[in-house]
Protein backbone atom coordinates (compact mmCIF):
# COMPACT_ATOMS: atom_id res chain seq x y z
CA UNK A 1 0.00 0.00 0.00
CA UNK A 2 1.52 2.69 -0.93
CA UNK A 3 -0.52 5.21 1.41
CA UNK A 4 1.28 4.07 4.40
CA UNK A 5 4.77 5.48 2.77
CA UNK A 6 3.04 8.85 1.23
CA UNK A 7 1.88 9.51 5.06
CA UNK A 8 5.90 9.25 6.12
CA UNK A 9 6.97 11.14 3.53
CA UNK A 10 3.67 13.92 3.95
CA UNK A 11 5.07 14.14 7.81
CA UNK A 12 8.63 14.77 6.99
CA UNK A 13 7.63 17.28 4.50
CA UNK A 14 5.48 19.17 6.78
CA UNK A 15 7.86 19.15 9.86
CA UNK A 16 10.69 20.38 7.33
CA UNK A 17 8.68 23.35 6.02
CA UNK A 18 7.83 24.33 9.96
CA UNK A 19 11.57 24.30 10.84
CA UNK A 20 12.85 26.12 7.65
CA UNK A 21 9.25 28.68 8.64
CA UNK A 22 11.39 29.33 11.74
CA UNK A 23 14.77 29.41 10.47
CA UNK A 24 13.51 31.94 7.90
CA UNK A 25 11.36 33.71 10.65
CA UNK A 26 8.39 33.60 8.86
CA UNK A 27 6.68 32.95 11.86
CA UNK A 28 5.03 35.58 14.18
CA UNK A 29 5.12 34.09 17.90
CA UNK A 30 2.18 36.78 19.20
CA UNK A 31 -0.01 35.72 16.21
CA UNK A 32 -2.81 32.83 16.92
CA UNK A 33 -3.74 31.19 13.79
CA UNK A 34 -6.42 28.60 14.44
CA UNK A 35 -7.07 25.66 12.29
CA UNK A 36 -9.52 22.85 11.82
CA UNK A 37 -8.66 19.27 10.06
CA UNK A 38 -11.83 17.42 9.12
CA UNK A 39 -12.10 14.48 6.87
CA UNK A 40 -9.30 12.47 8.10
CA UNK A 41 -9.11 8.86 6.86
CA UNK A 42 -11.50 6.19 8.71
CA UNK A 43 -8.58 3.38 7.94
CA UNK A 44 -4.87 3.71 7.83
CA UNK A 45 -2.89 0.90 6.33
CA UNK A 46 -0.57 -1.20 8.69
CA UNK A 47 2.50 -2.41 7.07
CA UNK A 48 3.62 -4.24 10.06
CA UNK A 49 -0.30 -5.97 9.88
CA UNK A 50 -1.52 -5.68 6.58
CA UNK A 51 -4.26 -4.75 6.99
CA UNK A 52 -6.28 -1.67 7.64
CA UNK A 53 -6.91 -0.18 11.02
CA UNK A 54 -8.90 2.36 12.66
CA UNK A 55 -7.07 5.76 12.22
CA UNK A 56 -9.11 7.19 15.40
CA UNK A 57 -10.81 4.39 17.37
CA UNK A 58 -13.38 1.97 15.59
CA UNK A 59 -16.19 3.81 17.06
CA UNK A 60 -15.74 6.64 15.16
CA UNK A 61 -18.56 7.29 12.64
CA UNK A 62 -17.73 7.82 8.64
CA UNK A 63 -19.02 10.46 6.72
CA UNK A 64 -22.79 10.00 5.86
CA UNK A 65 -21.47 9.76 1.76
CA UNK A 66 -18.76 7.42 2.70
CA UNK A 67 -21.11 4.84 4.69
CA UNK A 68 -20.86 2.75 1.36
CA UNK A 69 -16.99 2.40 1.46
CA UNK A 70 -17.09 0.71 5.17
CA UNK A 71 -16.41 -2.44 3.31
CA UNK A 72 -15.50 -1.60 -0.41
CA UNK A 73 -13.24 1.38 -0.27
CA UNK A 74 -11.81 1.75 2.75
CA UNK A 75 -8.33 3.88 1.46
CA UNK A 76 -11.14 6.29 0.47
CA UNK A 77 -13.28 6.32 3.06
CA UNK A 78 -13.55 9.41 5.20
CA UNK A 79 -14.33 9.51 9.30
CA UNK A 80 -16.46 12.69 11.39
CA UNK A 81 -13.43 13.05 13.02
CA UNK A 82 -11.63 16.26 13.41
CA UNK A 83 -9.12 17.93 15.23
CA UNK A 84 -7.94 21.66 16.61
CA UNK A 85 -4.29 23.20 15.74
CA UNK A 86 -2.96 26.58 16.77
CA UNK A 87 0.29 27.56 14.66
CA UNK A 88 0.58 24.44 13.74
CA UNK A 89 0.13 22.58 16.99
CA UNK A 90 -2.48 20.44 17.72
CA UNK A 91 -4.68 21.11 20.43
CA UNK A 92 -7.17 18.47 20.39
CA UNK A 93 -9.62 16.81 19.06
CA UNK A 94 -12.60 14.47 18.63
CA UNK A 95 -15.10 12.69 16.54
CA UNK A 96 -18.82 11.81 15.82
CA UNK A 97 -19.31 8.11 16.97
CA UNK A 98 -21.23 5.66 15.62
CA UNK A 99 -24.91 5.30 17.07
CA UNK A 100 -26.44 2.87 15.65
CA UNK A 101 -25.93 -1.26 15.86
CA UNK A 102 -26.40 -1.77 11.96
CA UNK A 103 -23.18 0.88 11.72
CA UNK A 104 -21.05 -0.37 14.53
CA UNK A 105 -21.08 -3.97 13.27
CA UNK A 106 -20.23 -2.66 9.63
CA UNK A 107 -17.29 -0.62 10.94
CA UNK A 108 -15.99 -3.71 13.24
CA UNK A 109 -16.43 -6.43 10.07
CA UNK A 110 -14.43 -3.51 8.02
CA UNK A 111 -11.44 -4.42 10.61
CA UNK A 112 -11.77 -7.84 10.26
CA UNK A 113 -13.16 -8.40 13.46
CA UNK A 114 -16.04 -11.64 13.44
CA UNK A 115 -19.10 -11.93 14.38
CA UNK A 116 -18.11 -13.99 17.55
CA UNK A 117 -16.01 -11.07 18.73
CA UNK A 118 -18.27 -8.40 18.38
CA UNK A 119 -20.60 -10.16 20.16
CA UNK A 120 -18.06 -11.41 22.96
CA UNK A 121 -16.71 -8.24 23.03
CA UNK A 122 -18.82 -5.33 21.51
CA UNK A 123 -22.17 -7.25 22.34
CA UNK A 124 -22.80 -4.96 25.81
CA UNK A 125 -22.33 -1.61 23.19
CA UNK A 126 -23.88 -2.57 20.02
CA UNK A 127 -26.98 -4.11 22.15
CA UNK A 128 -27.38 -0.52 23.82
CA UNK A 129 -27.63 0.63 20.20
CA UNK A 130 -30.55 -1.25 19.76
CA UNK A 131 -32.98 0.58 22.32
CA UNK A 132 -31.85 4.14 20.54
CA UNK A 133 -28.95 6.21 21.37
CA UNK A 134 -28.71 10.03 20.35
CA UNK A 135 -26.08 10.98 17.73
CA UNK A 136 -22.93 12.14 20.14
CA UNK A 137 -19.24 13.02 20.20
CA UNK A 138 -17.14 15.33 21.60
CA UNK A 139 -13.96 17.63 21.66
CA UNK A 140 -10.77 17.19 24.19
CA UNK A 141 -8.34 19.67 23.98
CA UNK A 142 -5.08 20.24 26.01
CA UNK A 143 -5.54 23.54 28.30
CA UNK A 144 -1.68 22.81 28.78
CA UNK A 145 -0.73 22.89 25.28
CA UNK A 146 -2.64 26.47 24.75
CA UNK A 147 -1.13 27.83 27.67
CA UNK A 148 2.31 26.23 26.07
CA UNK A 149 1.54 28.33 22.94
CA UNK A 150 0.25 31.75 24.75
CA UNK A 151 3.40 31.65 27.04
CA UNK A 152 5.65 31.40 24.03
CA UNK A 153 7.41 28.17 25.84
CA UNK A 154 9.19 26.01 23.41
CA UNK A 155 7.92 22.36 25.77
CA UNK A 156 5.04 21.74 27.58
CA UNK A 157 6.99 20.99 30.80
CA UNK A 158 7.15 24.57 31.89
CA UNK A 159 3.73 25.25 32.09
CA UNK A 160 2.49 22.65 33.71
CA UNK A 161 2.40 22.35 37.60
CA UNK A 162 3.66 19.24 37.75
CA UNK A 163 5.30 17.77 35.15
CA UNK A 164 6.51 14.15 34.42
CA UNK A 165 10.63 13.74 33.24
CA UNK A 166 11.56 11.21 30.47
CA UNK A 167 11.10 7.87 32.52
CA UNK A 168 7.36 9.53 33.87
CA UNK A 169 8.29 10.08 37.17
CA UNK A 170 7.21 13.19 39.00
CA UNK A 171 9.78 14.81 40.97
CA UNK A 172 8.06 17.20 43.02
CA UNK A 173 5.68 14.42 44.41
CA UNK A 174 8.52 12.02 44.74
CA UNK A 175 6.81 9.98 42.32
CA UNK A 176 6.68 7.08 41.67
CA UNK A 177 7.13 5.74 45.37
CA UNK A 178 6.39 2.83 47.58
CA UNK A 179 3.37 2.22 48.98
CA UNK A 180 3.10 0.21 52.30
CA UNK A 181 0.92 -3.25 52.78
CA UNK A 182 -2.03 -1.05 54.32
CA UNK A 183 -2.91 1.34 51.43
CA UNK A 184 -2.39 -1.93 49.03
CA UNK A 185 -4.86 -3.76 50.40
CA UNK A 186 -6.96 -1.07 50.67
CA UNK A 187 -6.81 -0.27 47.20
CA UNK A 188 -7.59 -4.38 45.97
CA UNK A 189 -4.20 -4.42 44.92
CA UNK A 190 -1.75 -7.46 44.81
CA UNK A 191 2.13 -7.16 44.13
CA UNK A 192 3.04 -10.66 42.49
CA UNK A 193 6.57 -9.16 41.60
CA UNK A 194 8.56 -7.57 43.33
CA UNK A 195 11.89 -5.21 41.87
CA UNK A 196 15.02 -5.66 43.72
CA UNK A 197 16.00 -2.83 45.48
Amino acid sequence: MGDAKNTVVWAALGALRCEIAKQLDLLDPKEFRFLWVTEFPMFEWSEEEGRYQAMHHPFTAPLPEDEDKLLTDMANCRAQAYDIVLNGTELGGGSIRINTPELQEKAFQALGISQQDIEERFGHLVNAFRYGAPPHGGLAYGLDRLCMLMAGASSIRDVIAFPKVQNASDLMMSCPDTVDEKQLEELGIAVTCREDT
